[in-house]
Protein backbone atom coordinates (compact mmCIF):
# COMPACT_ATOMS: atom_id res chain seq x y z
CA UNK A 1 0.00 0.00 0.00
CA UNK A 2 1.47 3.32 -1.06
CA UNK A 3 1.75 6.39 1.13
CA UNK A 4 -0.80 8.18 -1.08
CA UNK A 5 -3.29 5.35 -0.51
CA UNK A 6 -2.84 5.58 3.25
CA UNK A 7 -3.42 9.32 3.18
CA UNK A 8 -6.48 8.91 0.96
CA UNK A 9 -7.96 6.34 3.34
CA UNK A 10 -7.22 8.65 6.26
CA UNK A 11 -8.90 11.51 4.44
CA UNK A 12 -12.01 9.40 3.84
CA UNK A 13 -12.11 8.36 7.50
CA UNK A 14 -11.72 11.98 8.57
CA UNK A 15 -14.55 13.00 6.22
CA UNK A 16 -16.85 10.31 7.61
CA UNK A 17 -16.02 11.34 11.18
CA UNK A 18 -16.79 14.97 10.40
CA UNK A 19 -20.10 13.88 8.83
CA UNK A 20 -21.11 12.15 12.08
CA UNK A 21 -20.76 15.41 14.00
CA UNK A 22 -22.31 17.48 11.21
CA UNK A 23 -25.32 15.15 10.91
CA UNK A 24 -25.84 15.26 14.67
CA UNK A 25 -25.81 19.07 14.69
CA UNK A 26 -28.02 19.46 11.60
CA UNK A 27 -30.57 16.93 12.83
CA UNK A 28 -30.91 18.76 16.16
CA UNK A 29 -31.17 22.17 14.42
CA UNK A 30 -33.92 20.91 12.12
CA UNK A 31 -35.63 19.12 15.00
CA UNK A 32 -35.33 15.63 13.60
CA UNK A 33 -34.40 13.10 16.15
CA UNK A 34 -33.47 9.70 14.75
CA UNK A 35 -34.18 6.44 16.50
CA UNK A 36 -32.53 6.64 19.92
CA UNK A 37 -29.13 5.01 20.12
CA UNK A 38 -27.84 3.33 23.25
CA UNK A 39 -25.80 5.91 25.14
CA UNK A 40 -22.64 3.77 25.24
CA UNK A 41 -22.87 3.21 21.45
CA UNK A 42 -23.29 6.95 20.87
CA UNK A 43 -20.27 7.70 23.06
CA UNK A 44 -18.19 5.13 21.18
CA UNK A 45 -19.24 6.68 17.84
CA UNK A 46 -18.29 10.16 19.03
CA UNK A 47 -14.99 8.94 20.50
CA UNK A 48 -14.23 7.12 17.23
CA UNK A 49 -15.11 10.25 15.24
CA UNK A 50 -12.94 12.38 17.51
CA UNK A 51 -10.02 9.95 17.11
CA UNK A 52 -10.48 9.99 13.34
CA UNK A 53 -10.43 13.78 13.26
CA UNK A 54 -7.38 13.94 15.53
CA UNK A 55 -5.59 11.37 13.37
CA UNK A 56 -6.38 13.47 10.31
CA UNK A 57 -5.07 16.56 12.08
CA UNK A 58 -1.83 14.80 13.01
CA UNK A 59 -1.23 13.40 9.53
CA UNK A 60 -2.31 16.67 7.90
CA UNK A 61 0.19 18.51 10.06
CA UNK A 62 2.82 15.96 9.09
CA UNK A 63 2.10 16.52 5.39
CA UNK A 64 2.30 20.30 5.78
CA UNK A 65 5.59 19.95 7.67
CA UNK A 66 6.99 17.73 4.89
CA UNK A 67 5.74 20.12 2.21
CA UNK A 68 7.58 23.02 3.85
CA UNK A 69 10.71 20.89 4.11
CA UNK A 70 10.42 19.94 0.43
CA UNK A 71 9.95 23.60 -0.47
CA UNK A 72 13.06 24.63 1.49
CA UNK A 73 15.11 21.89 -0.17
CA UNK A 74 13.82 22.84 -3.64
CA UNK A 75 14.65 26.50 -3.01
CA UNK A 76 18.16 25.54 -1.87
CA UNK A 77 18.67 23.40 -5.00
CA UNK A 78 17.39 26.22 -7.19
CA UNK A 79 19.76 28.67 -5.51
CA UNK A 80 22.70 26.30 -6.03
CA UNK A 81 21.70 25.72 -9.66
CA UNK A 82 21.31 29.45 -10.22
CA UNK A 83 24.76 30.05 -8.74
CA UNK A 84 26.21 27.29 -10.91
CA UNK A 85 24.59 28.79 -14.00
CA UNK A 86 26.03 32.24 -13.22
CA UNK A 87 29.45 30.64 -12.69
CA UNK A 88 29.07 28.83 -16.02
CA UNK A 89 28.10 32.07 -17.78
CA UNK A 90 31.06 33.95 -16.34
CA UNK A 91 33.42 31.09 -17.22
CA UNK A 92 32.21 31.09 -20.81
CA UNK A 93 32.30 34.89 -21.04
CA UNK A 94 35.92 34.85 -19.80
CA UNK A 95 36.75 32.06 -22.24
CA UNK A 96 35.33 34.08 -25.14
CA UNK A 97 37.00 37.30 -24.01
CA UNK A 98 33.81 39.36 -23.87
CA UNK A 99 34.04 43.00 -22.86
CA UNK A 100 31.93 44.32 -19.96
CA UNK A 101 29.39 45.77 -22.41
CA UNK A 102 29.23 42.50 -24.35
CA UNK A 103 28.70 40.60 -21.10
CA UNK A 104 25.73 42.81 -20.26
CA UNK A 105 24.26 42.39 -23.71
CA UNK A 106 24.85 38.62 -23.63
CA UNK A 107 23.09 38.35 -20.25
CA UNK A 108 20.10 40.29 -21.54
CA UNK A 109 20.02 38.21 -24.73
CA UNK A 110 20.14 34.97 -22.76
CA UNK A 111 17.25 36.26 -20.63
CA UNK A 112 15.27 36.66 -23.85
CA UNK A 113 15.16 40.44 -24.20
CA UNK A 114 14.82 41.92 -27.67
CA UNK A 115 17.43 44.18 -29.26
CA UNK A 116 15.11 47.13 -28.67
CA UNK A 117 14.68 46.26 -24.98
CA UNK A 118 18.43 45.83 -24.50
CA UNK A 119 19.13 49.16 -26.21
CA UNK A 120 16.57 50.91 -24.01
CA UNK A 121 17.90 49.35 -20.80
CA UNK A 122 21.52 50.08 -21.67
CA UNK A 123 20.66 53.52 -23.03
CA UNK A 124 22.43 52.86 -26.34
CA UNK A 125 21.31 52.62 -29.92
CA UNK A 126 19.90 49.45 -31.45
CA UNK A 127 22.79 49.49 -33.92
CA UNK A 128 25.28 49.32 -31.04
CA UNK A 129 23.43 46.38 -29.49
CA UNK A 130 23.30 44.59 -32.85
CA UNK A 131 27.05 45.10 -33.29
CA UNK A 132 27.69 43.80 -29.77
CA UNK A 133 25.48 40.72 -30.30
CA UNK A 134 27.27 40.03 -33.58
CA UNK A 135 30.61 40.22 -31.72
CA UNK A 136 29.29 37.88 -29.02
CA UNK A 137 28.10 35.33 -31.59
CA UNK A 138 31.40 35.54 -33.44
CA UNK A 139 33.45 35.03 -30.26
CA UNK A 140 31.20 32.16 -29.15
CA UNK A 141 31.36 30.67 -32.64
CA UNK A 142 27.57 30.51 -33.00
CA UNK A 143 25.22 31.94 -35.59
CA UNK A 144 22.55 33.35 -33.27
CA UNK A 145 20.74 33.41 -29.96
CA UNK A 146 19.30 29.85 -30.16
CA UNK A 147 22.78 28.36 -30.62
CA UNK A 148 24.15 30.57 -27.85
CA UNK A 149 21.48 29.28 -25.48
CA UNK A 150 22.09 25.70 -26.58
CA UNK A 151 25.74 26.00 -25.53
CA UNK A 152 24.69 26.68 -21.96
CA UNK A 153 21.97 24.05 -21.99
CA UNK A 154 24.48 21.45 -23.21
CA UNK A 155 26.92 22.49 -20.49
CA UNK A 156 24.22 22.20 -17.81
CA UNK A 157 23.18 18.81 -19.12
CA UNK A 158 26.79 17.68 -19.09
CA UNK A 159 26.99 17.17 -22.83
CA UNK A 160 29.94 17.69 -25.05
CA UNK A 161 29.99 20.90 -27.00
CA UNK A 162 29.50 20.35 -30.67
CA UNK A 163 31.06 22.85 -33.04
CA UNK A 164 28.61 25.52 -34.10
CA UNK A 165 29.88 25.54 -37.66
CA UNK A 166 31.21 22.58 -39.59
CA UNK A 167 34.97 22.55 -39.82
CA UNK A 168 36.25 23.53 -43.25
CA UNK A 169 38.79 21.34 -44.88
CA UNK A 170 42.05 23.15 -45.47
CA UNK A 171 43.44 22.90 -48.92
CA UNK A 172 47.22 22.62 -49.05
Amino acid sequence: MTRASVYLILLIIQFLCAMIFLADILLSVVGLYPQPVVWSTREMMEIGALLGLCLGLIFGGHLVWRAFGDLRRAEARLERASGAFIDLLNERFDQWGLTAAERDVAMFAIKGLTVQDIARLRETSEGTVKAQTAAIYRKAEVSGRPQLLSLFIEDLMGGERKPARPARDKVA
